[in-house]
């Protein structure tokens, strides 16, 4: 009999006090939780309950799995996976505190400053930093794993003393991901992209999507995903949009007859512009830029909050006035001259044009039906 409620006493005891002290533990984060509503912490910090429990329960059964005489003649490996899975928890839950107390942190300085560009800067530099902490703490508790075997404790001199050579093999073989990394953390803390930002690259605007310590993810206008090294944004040149301020200026342009009314089209770009929710109402203009034999180039100016924005002025009164111009004056829109040329004043021509002329006019002329 007591072969048999040893092991239930000691196994069942450490389940039973873990789950009893992850329920306390989670009824105490509840409460703060409640108390402190200004700083989300307490409830993000309850995101760790699973690892907590697994790391409390592992170190219990770790601790007392002697006294509970259970399987004797495989003790070692028991007493190995138990450590195993310790190490493994103890890591997990590190990364969820340090996610929690990250995410809280940025959730407070987000409500605090409504700047958008230096909230994303912040996003993009605790995104970064998360990923870093990870993996630092998996490569640590990995390393701590390796350790318990005798096996690599005994191997850690000759791993120590090879360290140099295989460190300098290592940073030849990895050179493209070791600068893709650095590039990575330049970009967290040097403020030249961040989540959220507008850019172009390689002629595709769009927006960030995604920035890890070694790629970047671009979502084009058309919901494409383009995925490219972070080192792109470190050594070649690229368009940001939302640098500063997202405030932007758009242009639309027509081309139209000579005879195009400028006057009444600046006044119906500023009916447009009314009647238009994403203009945000800080400049607008209309002027003639270039004109060619056949046709003039129109001009007009709008302003938006935004890159989306902007495309819905543009193309609001690019159709609008198109639209207009086609009621109202289609004599302005672009049209190839088939008239009689006008001869110029005072009737100087020259003469393979006045032989053309009489041509013509023989052509035109009636038959004569008499001599004279």
């Amino acid at each position: 009999m007591e072969n048999v409620l040893r092991p239930l006493i000691v196994v069942g005891g450490a389940v039973v006090l873990t789950l009893l002290i992850g329920w306390a533990t989670d009824l105490l984060l509840r409460k703060a939780d409640a108390r402190h509503s200004e700083t989300p912490l307490w409830g993000l910090l309850r995101r760790g309950r699973v690892p907590y429990q697994l790391v409390l329960c592992a170190a219990l059964l770790r601790g007392s799995y002697d006294q509970a005489e259970l399987i004797l003649e495989h003790r070692v490996a028991v007493g190995q996976v138990l450590t195993l899975v310790l190490i493994g928890s103890a890591a997990w839950l590190v990364v969820r505190i340090a996610g929690a107390v990250v995410e809280s942190t940025y959730t407070r300085y987000a409500r605090a400053h409504h700047d958008a560009a230096r909230v994303r800067r912040v996003r993009t530099q605790v995104s970064l930093i998360m990923r870093v902490v990870t993996a630092i703490v998996g490569v640590m508790a990995v390393a701590a794993m390796l350790l318990t075997f005798p096996a690599m404790r005994a191997a850690g001199a000759s791993l120590l003393a090879s360290a140099g050579i295989l460190g300098i093999v290592a940073g030849v073989a990895a050179q493209s991901t070791l600068a893709n990394l650095f590039a990575g953390l330049q970009i967290a803390f040097g403020d030249m992209v961040r989540l959220g930002d507008t850019v172009v690259v390689d002629g595709e605007w769009g927006t960030v999507e995604e920035i890890t310590l070694t790629f970047l993810t671009v979502r084009t206008w058309d919901e494409r995903r383009i995925t490219m090294p972070v080192s792109y944004f470190t050594s070649k040149p690229f368009e940001n949009w939302s640098r500063g301020t997202p405030q932007m200026t758009g242009t639309v342009f027509w081309h139209l007859d000579h005879s195009a009314p400028i006057e009444p089209m600046r006044e119906k770009l500023r009916d447009i512009l009314r009647e238009c929710p994403a203009w945000d109402g800080r400049d607008h203009g209309l002027v003639v830029t270039d004109s060619t034999p056949n046709t003039i180039q129109v001009r007009a100016l709008v302003t938006a909050k935004d890159a989306d924005d902007v495309w819905k002025v543009r193309v609001t009164v690019r159709e609008q006035m198109i639209t207009w111009l086609n009621a109202e004056h289609p004599y302005a829109l672009p049209r190839v001259n088939t008239a009689d040329a006008v001869l110029p004043p005072g009737g100087i021509v020259s003469a393979q044009d006045g032989a053309a002329a009489a041509a013509n006019r023989r052509l035109h002329e009636p038959p004569r039906t008499g001599r004279g």
